[in-house]
């Protein structure tokens, strides 16, 4: 592997739109990220789940399937 060509590994200090700020391994200096693990909802559970049930009887009954 010639090391002349392979980019340089940094400690990255990744900050998020929230605020949250937490460090990781990346070519780059410095990261801003839109979304982390403490403000997405799928982490936090604030999660909505859709009833695809619900949007299916609707269809039928719109069609009179």
């Amino acid at each position: 592997m010639q090391e002349a060509i392979q980019p340089k590994y940094h400690i990255t200090t990744v900050t998020c739109a929230c605020g949250n700020t937490f460090e990781s391994g990346s070519v780059k200096p410095e990261l801003r990220v839109e979304i982390c693990s403490n403000c997405h909802p799928f982490f936090t559970g604030k999660q909505k789940f859709v009833d695809a049930g619900g949007r299916v009887d609707k269809f039928k009954k719109k069609y009179g399937i």
